[in-house]
């Protein structure tokens, strides 16, 4: 687990790598893109199977990371004011099940700056307006219960652009994300370029081999020609 500092209000940046995620979009576009990139990751970087869409959606991005103080929650609006397009905002708030810290009009907000969705160690709500403007949000579970951040108006108490862990995986700011109706995958930065080229490569695969059952084949004709499913 990152080594994540109890002093919040820390708000950094990255640099980011539009071209790059030009070929994550690409993969994005075949069938199970997050187990194609589970796969050849060794089958790491899945966050908890628990976190899920709120809504049929696939999302890939880079991480704007959140820490939020656990038991203490608070919108993290900040981290919109941050994001930039392509940008994916990811948020450690501790897998509380019962105070949702992203809503409808927040979807909203990060929409106009291009901010592609969001992915919760915890809570979201307000599911029928951000389905209708097609902002995603994956978490662990939806209520109607908000933040105090209306009350207290309270919004400073967290760090943006940290090491964070999120569904039990290690995210830093800028590592790339991809996310749809199975569940979430972490792609690190260092790692990103590599593991790109050889999802696309498997995505090609798999699209040859779906046009080949396709035809008629049997599970033994393809254990034939394949060895494997």
């Amino acid at each position: 687990m990152p080594d994540v500092s109890t002093d919040l209000r820390v708000f950094n940046d990255f640099d980011r790598n539009p071209d790059l995620l030009k070929k994550f979009d690409k993969v994005l576009e075949a069938y199970s893109a997050a187990a194609i990139f589970a796969d050849v990751q060794y089958r790491t970087g899945v966050m908890d199977s628990a976190i899920k869409p709120a809504f049929r959606s696939k999302v890939t991005g880079q991480a704007v990371t959140v820490q939020l103080s656990k038991g203490d929650l608070v919108d993290p609006l900040r981290a919109l004011e941050m994001g930039q397009p392509g940008d994916v905002i990811v948020v450690d708030a501790g897998g509380d099940l019962q105070t949702s810290v992203c809503g409808g009009l927040m979807g909203g907000l990060a929409l106009n700056r291009g901010i592609r969705g969001m992915i919760v160690d915890g809570t979201g709500r307000d599911t029928d307006e951000l389905e209708d403007i097609n902002w995603p949000i994956w978490t662990r579970a939806i209520t109607p219960r908000g933040t105090h951040t209306m009350f207290s108006e309270r919004k400073e108490e967290l760090s943006i652009n940290v090491p964070i862990a999120c569904g039990g995986v290690v995210v830093n700011p800028g590592d790339f994300i991809v996310a749809d109706l199975m569940g979430v995958v972490v792609v690190p930065q260092e790692i990103a370029e590599e593991t790109v080229r050889l999802a696309q490569e498997q995505a090609d695969r798999e699209e040859e081999t779906r046009k080949w059952v396709a035809k008629g084949k049997t599970v033994e004709d393809l254990l034939n020609e394949f060895g494997r499913i």
